[in-house]
């Protein structure tokens, strides 16, 4: 007789015997414990089992797969009621382990999810500072495209992070940081003579000689501050008006050559006054830019090799009212608005002197900006 034949004879005997004894033979293991361990390796693969918790998970599966293969080979396995159940204790320790196993890449992933919340909270907090400082200074060239690419990549890191893909919102996250770290070096490189003192003592030497020369002419003369962006009238000396000014996209940068959205600083003179008919700005006063110290600068740049080739020195600086379009912007120039233009327009005359100076203390607008940036940026 085969083994085969033998073992199913044996079953069928043993199954006639439970029904006449009424023993109550039992199958091994219990259907719901195997559906109970289903149910775990279920939950386990949508959690991400595997990457939380990959060592418990990769043992959990082994043995689950393993067992499993048992018992589909002895899928009609019975055993009296007072036989110990191997089998069953078997898949219940399976179970508990896959339990252990769920619970410990649940609060994995939970750990991972705060932080990667916290990191891209912080990513967009000190983006959006970055970004405020950029327009508060007037320096989009500093950053250009670096700064688009920090907003893809903060917007990047959200996306991920709401689709429960926290490990690379995380990533992303610290890159976007990293970006943010290294914009703010650049603007404190460009922007770091706001805060060097030799640098402003240059400037109020400068602004001092302009109010020298107004007190001794008896005349009218006009001090701009980049950093106050403010505009100061003098007349014998005095101070009699200061005017709110508006500048360029890149108004707070040196100005090195043409197109380059920057601001002159230096002494100059007023060449023209342009009135209605005479300019697109409501008024106008053309300044000497580029003077001989420019013109030098300039010269000593291209030689070097520092200016961008077919970049030329630029010209046609204005202090000028809003276009007649009432447009808020302006390209290197000095705005104000029209009222005050109109004002001040009486009050001035061609030769009348105007020296522009970055700052006339070290304690001043955009040296605390950099220094509160630069702050953030290290916590």
């Amino acid at each position: 007789m085969s083994l085969r034949r033998f073992r199913t004879i044996a079953l069928l005997l043993a199954g006639g015997w439970c029904l006449a004894a009424g023993s109550g033979c039992v199958q091994a293991p219990p259907p719901e414990l195997v559906q109970t361990v289903e149910a775990l390796d279920s939950q386990l693969t949508e959690v991400g089992g595997a990457e939380f918790a990959p060592e418990e998970y990769a043992h959990f599966v082994e043995r689950w797969v393993a067992l499993k293969h048992r018992l589909e080979e002895d899928d009609d396995l019975i055993r009296w009621p007072w036989e110990p159940n191997r089998v069953a204790d078997e898949v219940s320790q399976v179970a508990q382990e896959a339990a252990l196993t769920l619970s410990l890449a649940r609060e994995r992933r939970e750990d991972l999810r705060r932080t990667t919340e916290e990191q891209v909270e912080e990513a967009e907090t000190r983006l959006g500072t970055l970004k405020q400082r950029v327009e508060d200074l007037g320096s989009r060239a500093v950053v250009g495209k670096q700064l688009i690419d920090t907003e893809l990549l903060v917007h990047q890191a959200k996306t991920f992070f709401e689709q429960g893909r926290y490990a690379r919102a995380l990533e992303l996250s610290q890159i976007a940081l990293q970006s943010v770290g290294a914009q703010t070096v650049s603007l404190t490189r460009s922007l770091g003579r706001y805060a060097d003192e030799e640098q402003v003592q240059a400037w109020k030497q400068m602004a001092a000689r302009t109010i020298e020369w107004s007190r001794t002419s008896r005349a009218q003369a006009l001090v701009i501050n980049k950093a106050d962006r403010q505009l100061t009238l003098y007349r014998n000396g005095q101070s009699v008006h200061t005017y709110p000014v508006r500048l360029g996209f890149n108004g707070m940068l040196e100005k090195k050559h043409q197109g380059d959205g920057a601001t002159p600083e230096g002494q100059y003179r007023i060449l023209r006054k342009r009135g209605p008919g005479d300019t697109q700005f409501y008024r106008a006063f053309l300044l000497d830019y580029p003077n001989a110290d420019d013109r030098r600068r300039y010269d000593l740049a291209k030689d070097s090799g520092e200016m961008p080739d077919g970049k030329g020195i630029g010209g046609w600086i204005e202090i000028h009212g809003q276009d007649d379009h009432g447009l808020g912007q302006t390209l290197g120039c000095i705005m104000l608005d029209n009222s005050q233009i109109a004002h001040l327009y009486e009050q001035v005359s061609p030769g009348t002197p105007v020296t522009i100076v970055g700052a006339l203390d070290v304690d001043n607008r955009v040296s605390r900006m950099l220094g509160d940036l630069a702050e953030f940026a290290a916590d």
